[in-house]
């Protein structure tokens, strides 16, 4: 049974009267017995996308509007005194998308609080699921990548040192020229090589401003693509944190390139668009954060092919013709090793890619 402390105003900032509630994944709101919003948890927070300050206090008819399956289950709760399941909710909060959502409705007493409301996205466990199966697919496809490298770089510097010797047993200038295309592919064959390479090293993390690094690949892209803008919307708010800046840049320039490389099929205006927002209550790599970093890459370019969209962080994968499709896969590889999370979602004028990041201090190695 939940008891507030007797001084409780729904508008309080202070330490919340339930810090049970505050810790949990499934957004959790307090009715009372007129079915105005007590109080709302974090993930509630979230989920909705409005404060704390923004839901108490008002009337669920007013924030829910027309949502009959809701308080049916209300009722039911209310009339019975038991828990109420709706499982099939379709949720509006105001001007924001609707929400596929389940609804458990409890009844609880607890000075001024009748009800306990407990939200679930339908689809949660199923993301959860997915995202598990992409994660081993892409590990298993990065191992297969990493054994071809090492198998292909051995025979590799021997090409290149059999060429150099033979540049210098011709006299025929067209005969030496053929030698330099072997010696120039091989170099390359030999980038691409250690590029598949690379990712493997562990971070060494120390603190870091996530402002200073996007403002820093901003001005490299920006050197490179004169003709994009770059807009940056920023939390000034948010805290360094201990990350490997040096992996943290190349997986951010790499997804901030690609997305500058797209924007050169747009005739009108390009642009990209770097923000930063913090983030609540959200599960990466398995484990609960309270706080994590979202960092969002936005560009108004073509937008990914729909044939290659589910595949894009796989190696080898490209949606630009020339493209080595090993940008956002040494991307994913940074990041997953942080313990964060890249998402896309991708429309023709409109592609966004979302980098989540738990707001870690202190981390082993650090």
């Amino acid at each position: 049974m939940l008891h507030p402390p007797p001084s409780f105003s729904p508008a309080d900032e202070g330490a919340s009267p339930y810090p049970g509630l505050e810790l949990l994944a499934t957004a959790v709101l307090l009715l009372g017995e007129d079915l105005v919003v007590r109080y709302a948890n974090p993930a509630a927070e979230n989920l909705f996308e409005l404060s704390r300050r923004q839901l108490a206090g008002h009337s669920a008819r007013a924030l829910f509007g027309d949502a009959p399956a809701l308080f049916l289950a209300v009722n039911k709760a209310l009339a019975t005194g038991a828990s109420y399941t709706e499982q099939e909710l379709e949720l509006g909060v105001t001007d924001k998308p609707r929400l596929h959502l389940s609804c458990t409705v409890s009844v609880v007493e607890a000075g001024g609080t009748a009800l306990l409301l407990e939200f679930r996205h339908i689809d949660q466990q199923l993301k959860i699921a997915r995202e598990e199966r992409l994660m081993e697919q892409q590990q298993a496809n990065r191992e297969l990548i990493r054994s071809l490298a090492h198998e292909i770089k051995n025979p590799l510097g021997g090409i290149r040192g059999a060429a150099q010797l033979l540049e210098h047993e011709l006299d025929r200038p067209p005969l030496v020229e053929y030698t330099q295309v072997i010696i120039r592919e091989a170099d390359r064959l030999q980038t691409l090589v250690n590029r598949l390479l690379t990712p493997h090293r562990l971070p060494t993390y120390c603190r870091t401003n996530i402002h200073e690094l996007l403002t820093r690949v901003a001005s490299v892209v920006q050197a490179e693509f004169p003709d994009t803008a770059f807009a940056t919307d920023f939390d000034i708010s948010l805290p360094e944190f201990d990350a490997d800046p040096e992996q943290l840049t190349q997986a951010i320039l790499n997804i901030v390139r690609n997305a500058a490389q797209a924007l050169r099929e747009v005739t009108g205006p390009r642009e990209v668009r770097l923000t930063t927002r913090v983030a609540r209550s959200v599960t990466l790599a398995k484990r609960r954060y309270q706080l994590a970093l979202a960092v969002a890459i936005e560009d108004n370019g073509p937008g990914v092919p729909e044939a290659i969209r589910d595949k894009i962080f796989f190696p080898l994968v490209s949606g630009r013709e020339g493209g080595s499709g090993l940008g956002l896969t040494i991307a994913q590889t940074f990041i997953a090793q942080h313990n964060g999370t890249i998402e896309c979602e991708s429309k023709p004028g409109r592609t966004i890619f979302t980098i989540l990041l738990p707001l870690e201090f202190n981390r082993p190695g650090a």
